[in-house]
């Protein structure tokens, strides 16, 4: 207990809220590797993925791909990478670190979400006369939106996680109180780190949660429950339970 409060009293302190490594510089720099890494991953992995859920063809060149990029470990690449590219290079390595660990889910996202949807709407949407860039941008990707929305959120979570080993080659962000505190044996720092990481991937958890829910079609969205059906369910359930 003692160690949860001094992790709070580390956070509140006037100190960390001032200077180079103060916490709001360390949460744009931790949001900015985010961002700047899974939008990149979404311009390679997107398209690729909808030409493949389209096509129907590469999905075991892109599972295998998926694969081998998931059994990299994070740190030890970007370790090589700034050894390869030279330590001036530092936030590129980062960069390549982050996007490649984003890709697998984006991609599987992307093509999992039109391989999902149901045949027959596929051949509806020809059958009314839509040429395949129409069947693909009115029907494919609308209907396929949600799972993608999965992977990018899945993606974030990832990376946004992983972004606090950019702080090992002095790169910044919220993982910089962790880098830090160990090897001084501040573990009240260790703890506060760790804790408004976990609290930043919550928040942006719950954000991705909502945009996954707001771009369902409405075709397809199951109707709102009425208050008095809910009511009387939950009688119901209360009956069968005694």
């Amino acid at each position: 207990m003692n160690l949860i409060i001094d992790a709070w009293l580390w956070i509140v302190a006037p100190e960390q809220w001032t200077g180079p490594y103060s916490l709001p510089i360390l949460f744009v720099q931790q949001l900015g590797y985010t961002f700047a890494s899974v939008g990149i991953a979404t311009l390679i992995a997107v398209p690729l993925g909808w030409a493949i859920g389209h096509t129907g063809k590469g999905r075991e060149i892109a599972v295998a791909i998926s694969g081998a990029a998931r059994a990299i470990p994070s740190f030890g690449l970007l370790i090589l990478l700034v050894l390869v590219l030279g330590v001036t290079r530092r936030p590129e390595a980062a960069i390549i670190t982050f996007v490649l660990l984003a890709i697998p889910s984006l991609l599987a996202g992307a093509y999992t979400g039109i391989q999902a949807i149901d045949r027959a709407t596929i051949d509806a949407a020809r059958a009314v006369g839509m040429t395949r860039w129409q069947v693909l941008w009115r029907v494919e990707v609308p209907l396929g939106l949600p799972l993608l929305m999965g992977g990018f959120r899945t993606a974030t979570l990832q990376v946004v996680a992983t972004v606090t080993i950019a702080a090992y080659v002095n790169l910044g962000g919220l993982g910089w109180p962790i880098i830090q505190g160990i090897p001084l044996g501040r573990f009240d720092q260790v703890l506060a780190g760790a804790v408004l990481v976990a609290a930043l991937a919550l928040i942006l958890d719950g954000l991705l949660a909502l945009a996954q829910r707001g771009v369902v079609p409405r075709g397809v969205r199951p109707p709102p429950v009425p208050r008095r059906s809910r009511s009387r369910r939950a009688d119901l359930s209360l009956a069968a339970s005694s």
